[in-house]
């Protein structure tokens, strides 16, 4: 059985641990508070959920997901997260994370970020230009008309089918944005996010985004 291992149990955590359960997958949560503060999350799921530290999280997880301020990314486990299929679902809000100066200038993204502190890990960005509560809530059966579409950009071509079939068995169409370096086209103040938009409609959103900034 499949266990998603989620470091980040907030809002968009506890939305794609709902997801993964009802795949069928085992969900191991964590937190930057401790395990005995997600009891109450973890009874709330169902006995296929269980709390742990980010490290044992990590150690579980067949596929992670980075669920976090973006100031905290220097705290997320390496070593139990080698080799592993990582989902970075981050956005930066210089109001909350402070200002990052690269990210400022934007030579560089989110998850560029992630995947530099996470070398052997193969980083895939999702889910961060959906609002939490439509993961459920605009999910729907695949062929359906009009289906929502999900973009999703890395590097490992892999990983990104896998999260991609993640993805469509949530509920929704995925457009592939190419390498992490194209993340930025999902960020936020970017035509596409948090819109709900079929997979037609993404892409042209998609190829509206400018990034000033970059040198």
């Amino acid at each position: 059985m499949t266990t998603l291992g989620l470091i980040g149990a907030g809002n968009i955590g506890t939305a794609l641990a709902q997801a993964a359960l009802k795949q069928g997958w085992d969900v191991v949560l964590s937190n930057s508070r401790g395990p005995e503060t997600l009891t109450d999350l973890v009874n709330e799921l169902g006995p296929n959920a269980r709390a742990a530290t980010a490290a044992d999280a990590a150690t579980a997880a067949d596929i992670a997901v980075v669920t976090i301020p973006t100031k905290n990314i220097a705290g997320v486990p390496v070593e139990p997260l080698a080799g592993k299929i990582v989902i970075d679902t981050n956005n930066y809000y210089p109001q909350r994370d402070g200002q990052i100066a690269e990210l400022d200038d934007e030579s560089t993204t989110v998850s560029e970020l992630l995947q530099r502190h996470l070398p052997t890990s193969k980083v895939v960005k999702a889910f961060n230009h959906i609002a939490a509560h439509d993961i459920a809530g605009d999910a729907k059966p695949a062929d359906t008309a009009g289906r929502r579409a999900l973009a999703i950009a890395g590097d490992d071509a892999d990983a990104k089918a896998t999260v991609a079939a993640f993805i469509d068995a949530a509920g929704f169409d995925v457009v592939d944005l190419g390498p992490l370096a194209e993340s930025w086209r999902i960020q936020k103040e970017s035509p596409a996010y948090v819109a709900a938009f079929d997979a037609v409609t993404l892409r042209e959103k998609l190829a509206e985004a400018r990034r000033p900034g970059a040198a």
